[in-house]
């Protein structure tokens, strides 16, 4: 099968996430609610048929030495009548051998799609607003009626995904839910991680 030919939104919302990003003012700003975080979107050659695709990680900026959150993101052209973009959550099945390769891409050569975990659940609807020529803002929001669910270890994790990305600037809306009482115990909950990108991929 030959790769497809991909939009010019879906290049810019690829080109936007790829890169190093922190929220040092936020940080400052706000040591209470925000900590300060380095986060890692590193591009990886999976499912070219049809995608593009990034590996993530972050850390703590004082412990650098342990990223975790290892996951995959699948950016897809909509397919026939619908030509939205969508986002496509995948969680490495041993993500303990994907530890640093933010830092260290050559840990994401060896990667294949089978090494991965679809997350039926954990999927994204892209939104975006032209705010000039080849210039975009990207909003992804979770379809109505979906949770995004998974397991680590024997335990299951709820997570409402959602981000916002224009040049330059990324907007984490992640929360991590407890499924009991359905309130956010962790990430964005007085509002997004903003990044802002250090370093391009």
């Amino acid at each position: 099968m030959t790769p497809m030919t991909f939009s010019p939104q879906l290049l810019a919302l690829a080109n936007y996430l790829a890169g190093e990003f922190d929220n040092r003012e936020q940080a400052v700003a706000e040591p209470i609610w925000y900590v300060h975080l380095r986060l890692w979107h590193r591009p990886v050659p999976l499912f070219q048929e049809d995608s593009l695709t990034i590996f993530a990680e972050q850390a703590n900026i004082l412990k650098l030495d342990r990223p975790y959150r290892q996951r995959i993101i699948r950016l897809m052209q909509g397919s026939g009548s619908d030509a939205s973009l969508k986002v496509q959550y995948y969680k490495p099945k041993n993500p303990s051998t994907l530890v640093g390769a933010g830092c260290n891409p050559g840990l994401l050569k060896t990667l294949t799609p089978d090494d991965l975990e679809f997350l039926p659940g954990c999927v994204l609807n892209i939104t975006n607003q032209v705010l000039a020529p080849n210039s975009y803002q990207f909003t992804a929001t979770p379809p109505p009626d979906t949770h995004c669910s998974f397991t680590v270890g024997s335990d299951v994790v709820q997570v409402s995904l959602g981000f916002e990305v224009s040049d330059g600037k990324f907007l984490s809306y992640d929360k991590g839910i407890d499924s009991t009482t359905g309130k956010a115990t962790w990430g964005a909950i007085l509002g997004p991680y903003c990044y802002t990108k250090r370093e391009q991929y």
